[in-house]
């Protein structure tokens, strides 16, 4: 009995790292597929209107990022 007692916890953290893994490929997936919605072409757009899509692709990877980070000082919080 105590062999397994002693087996758990290492079973425990090898399936926390591998859901960790998971988490974190499933979250870049997701990211992915975002920026491949956003990155349909648009015809005849005016100049300003490209500045303006510009500054909305820098304003939402800036969001993307810190809520990657933060899903991961989660993850990394509830271990």
């Amino acid at each position: 009995m105590n062999i397994m007692d002693d087996d758990l916890p290492e079973s425990v953290k090898k399936c926390l790292d591998i859901l960790e893994e998971n988490v974190e490929i499933l979250a870049n997936l997701e990211l992915e597929l975002e920026d491949e919605k956003e990155n349909a072409l648009v015809p005849d757009m005016e100049l300003h209107q490209l500045y303006d899509m510009t500054e909305d692709v820098a304003e939402s990877a800036k969001l993307k990022r810190a809520e990657s980070n933060f899903a991961q000082r989660q993850a990394e919080d509830s271990l």
